[in-house]
């Protein structure tokens, strides 16, 4: 697939590594050149020097013959028009645009071919915000990742002495927990994985990956980890764009205490945000955290825009006596030095939000695709489409699919049709059910197929495996 990006920001570097990877054709357009070259000398791809919005740029970019353009820069306004004009000058097929503001994706009107004529509208911002909220509704979570719209949730723990499960053979699962229907969909013991099988073994420190229905996951958790306490109270350093979103959504829940250096920001702040108290003040400073009794949080969040002080204050906020801390770090390499040390959550806006993305690049139909361990490891949401004769999965029984070694099928969200006469307690016409497959289920057209990689260099041949034959309608 020929791809142009634009913009070679977090978000656009982000998404050219990603999808460089996987042999496609990628051009960025940024107007800083030493960037670009800096993103040149890691990455086997072309790179235009020059504005996004300008046809001249695009066209120089390929935008004539290109399939899909990310408009991923900073500028809103600017993402919009380049969208425009890669619609009208070049007939460009697929347009994504990147948009801090929500002030444009609240009102669609605007987006529709008459107008701006983009495709899809991410917001990276807000898929942020929606990521760290679940990770503090779910105490001890290292990763909560949603799938079928909210149905299924794909949760990262990491297990403790004392969980029920730790140190027995997952066979155990079901004795402990007979009504809920969950799978181990990954383990990973010292950053290698371990393939789950009824008799291995889950030990303290195992990063556990599973699968079950949202409303299900707390009884999950517990048996891999003792019961952490709800979350009461939090504090956030940093009342930026993505500070200010957490605040506003957690404040009616939650008791938020929100930091700000700035003092025209932390006015605004005070103004828009309804039961927050927010702080004028360094997040680095130990006797304002002291003050502001730091020891007494149960969750500590470092949002600000620079790395170096995310890393600081969460590390003071620990040592102070905070139980859980998280730090936004944007460098990739940062990130894998501190996940899982002193730091409880290392966030990565970058790999957080790329899932958006890489779902509308994805061959075949993608609904939904998230990013694991920092980018190595992935799990799809996959619709099967075709019948028996054009399709290798549809009417087939798992065990009968062709094995890819590091890639197996997790969960299946099947809505239950209007045939026959309805068992009591069936699930309704029209209702989807969450299904964790055995090797005798079969696979059904219009099923939601979720796939667990255990690398990314799987994904061709996932996405292979589900493709319809061609001429198929």
């Amino acid at each position: 697939m020929k791809i142009i990006i634009l913009g070679a920001g977090q978000v656009g570097s982000s998404a050219a590594e990603s999808l460089v990877s996987e042999a496609n054709d990628i051009t960025v357009v940024d107007t800083d050149g030493a960037r670009l070259a800096t993103l040149q000398e890691r990455l086997d791809l072309r790179t235009v020097t020059g504005n996004a919005a300008s046809p001249s740029i695009l066209k120089a970019a390929g935008a004539e013959d290109a399939d899909l353009l990310i408009a991923a820069t900073q500028s809103d306004q600017t993402n919009l028009c380049a969208c425009r004009i890669a619609k009208t000058l070049f007939n460009l097929p697929t347009r994504i645009a990147r948009l801090r503001s929500t002030d444009y994706i609240e009102h669609a009107e605007l987006l529709n071919n008459d107008n701006f004529a983009v495709d899809f509208a991410i917001s990276p911002e807000q898929v942020v915000t929606d990521y760290i909220v679940k990770l503090i509704e779910f105490p001890g979570a290292l990763q909560v990742l949603e799938f079928a719209d909210g149905l299924v949730s794909l949760v990262a723990v990491r297990a403790v002495a004392g969980g029920p499960l730790v140190d027995h053979p997952l066979s155990h699962i079901r004795k402990h927990i007979p009504r809920v229907d969950c799978r181990i969909a990954a383990i990973y013991r010292k950053d290698s994985p371990v393939t789950p099988r009824a008799d291995t073994v889950i030990k303290p420190g195992d990063e556990v990956f599973f699968l079950a229905a949202t409303h299900e996951i707390r009884q999950v958790m517990r048996e891999l980890r003792r019961t952490d306490k709800p979350v009461k109270r939090v504090m956030i350093a940093g009342g930026g764009n993505i500070g200010f979103r957490v605040a506003k959504a957690i404040e009616s829940r939650y008791q938020v205490k929100v930091i700000e250096a700035n003092q025209q920001r932390s006015e605004w702040l005070a103004e828009h945000l309804a039961e927050s108290l927010v702080l004028r003040g360094d997040s680095t400073d130990e006797k304002l955290l002291e003050t502001e009794n730091v020891d007494e949080m149960d969750v500590f969040l470092a949002l600000t825009n620079d790395d170096e002080n995310n890393i600081m204050s969460s590390l003071l906020a620990k040592r102070m006596g905070c139980s859980r801390v998280m730090a936004l770090i944007n460098r990739r390499s940062y990130v894998d030095l501190l996940q899982a040390g002193a730091i409880d959550v290392a966030l990565s806006p970058a790999l957080i939000s790329i899932g958006g993305l890489l779902a509308r690049v994805r061959r075949g139909d993608v609904a939904r695709v998230h990013s694991l361990r920092r980018g190595a490891a992935e799990a799809l949401e996959l619709v099967a489409h075709g019948d028996p004769k054009s399709s290798n999965v549809v009417g087939r029984h798992i065990r009968e699919l062709p094995q890819i070694e590091g890639a197996h099928i997790a969960c299946i969200v099947r809505e239950t049709k209007a045939e026959g006469i309805r068992v009591p307690g069936a699930p309704a016409p029209g209702e989807r059910q969450v299904i964790i497959p055995r090797p005798d289920t079969v696979i059904e057209r219009g099923d939601h197929v979720i796939v667990f990689l255990v690398s990314k260099r799987l994904i061709p041949k996932v996405e292979k495996l589900f493709q319809v034959a061609p001429g198929y309608i």
